[in-house]
């Protein structure tokens, strides 16, 4: 796979956009949203993602997600 490789479900999500809420990210990675609060709150990054804050919103890189999802992130 390339490594800018966006799976399908991903894109659907995203819908075109670079940053997706924690609520999108969850769904994405198939956990709950309070899991990825949680592992925010206490290592300050979800799986080896951080986030972006927006306002008082965390937001996740699309492309960060898909490396994720892809196994670049470890």
């Amino acid at each position: 796979m390339p490594a800018n490789f966006i799976p399908a479900g991903l894109a659907a999500i995203a819908g075109g956009r670079d940053h997706i809420t924690l609520a999108e990210f969850a769904r994405a990675i198939n956990k709950a949203p309070q899991t990825v609060r949680k592992n925010l709150c206490l290592k300050g990054e979800c799986y080896g993602i951080r986030s972006t804050k927006i306002g008082n919103r965390h937001n996740f890189g699309v492309a960060d997600t898909a490396a994720l999802l892809n196994g670049e992130v470890t």
